[in-house]
């Protein structure tokens, strides 16, 4: 249990970096994660599709991501997480 708390605690201190320090712009981030729904099991949202960065999950307008099922992030095309 305590590999997940730090797990989802270095993705959200991430997230919130980029989503609020001058030196990054937040549309230029991609979301990988895990989604049922999807055909091959994973989707993406970009940055500007987050409407709010939650302790436990990313929400958009129209989903909750929880943070235990981010696969990776990217960074103006490069990877800065992989799970």
């Amino acid at each position: 249990m305590k590999n997940i708390f730090w797990f989802i605690l270095i993705l959200y201190e991430l997230i919130n970096k980029l989503k609020w320090h001058n030196e990054y712009d937040f549309n230029k981030v991609i979301i990988w994660y895990i989604s049922r729904g999807a055909p091959e099991g994973k989707d993406y949202i970009k940055g500007n599709e987050i409407k709010r960065v939650g302790k436990k999950f990313l929400e958009t307008a129209n989903k909750y991501i929880p943070y235990h099922r981010i696969l990776k992030i990217e960074y103006e095309g490069k990877i800065i997480f992989r799970k």
